[in-house]
């Protein structure tokens, strides 16, 4: 337990920042699945529209420091991937 004054304000910043961060996280996994469910429509469309919305939502959980960049760009990479075969 927090005994300073300190330590009792970071403790709150660390809660306020711990539940902003789960919800970032849950839009960004909420997200990917998005996409993954318009690939399984099949139609490229859709799913390209949705890739689209993904990659901004991906790439600013990078600059919130919520995931690492590798992590985005390997999301990215598999999800246009799978996009870019349906257009074939």
């Amino acid at each position: 337990m927090a005994n300073t004054p300190q330590a009792k304000k970071r403790a709150r910043q660390a809660e306020v920042r711990r539940a902003h961060n789960a919800s970032q996280r849950s839009a960004m996994r909420t997200a990917i699945k998005k996409t993954i469910a318009a690939l399984d429509t099949g139609d490229y469309a859709i799913a390209q529209t949705a890739y689209l919305t993904a990659v901004p939502i991906l790439d600013r959980a990078v600059t919130h420091g919520i995931i690492h960049a590798n992590k985005a760009a390997r999301h990215k990479a598999r999800l246009n991937q799978k996009v870019r075969a349906l257009q074939a």
